[in-house]
């Protein structure tokens, strides 16, 4: 199995989430078999999502792992917010947000929140290879 951890510590910014963005890019590129440019473009989509999430609702800091199995690629965002993600109304006019959390659960196979010991959650999203 191959794993990466990178810790995006710097909230609302938006370099901590295109840092996310390249980090899974690099990870990705270092696949044996590779994966289909689609799929590698749907698992940083869903990083982007998850990490914007984290930083926006889920106190401003968040860690990022990103592990490979046999039945897919695994994408953990851990933050210090004991909420769930929950399902919004999108907002078509004045751009708040709304879309993420959808998005995630279609383009993911499996999708899990866990509470964490220390208050926090890990948001895990399993994705196809």
């Amino acid at each position: 199995m191959d794993m990466m951890s990178v810790d995006v510590v710097s909230g609302r910014l938006p370099g901590s989430i295109a840092a996310a963005r390249d980090s899974t890019r690099h990870f990705l590129e270092g696949l044996v078999p590779s994966l289909t440019p689609e799929a590698a473009e749907t698992v940083v989509l869903v990083v982007s999502e998850l990490v914007t999430n984290a930083l926006r609702h889920g106190g401003g800091t968040c860690a990022l792992v990103l592990a490979t199995g046999p039945n897919g690629i695994e994408v953990a965002v851990h933050d210090s917010s004991p909420h769930v993600p929950r399902v919004r109304t999108p907002d078509l006019n004045g751009g708040a947000g709304g879309f993420g959390w959808p998005m995630i659960t279609r383009l993911s196979t499996s999708t899990a929140v866990t509470r964490r010991a220390d208050g926090g959650k890990t948001v895990t999203a399993l994705l196809p290879c």
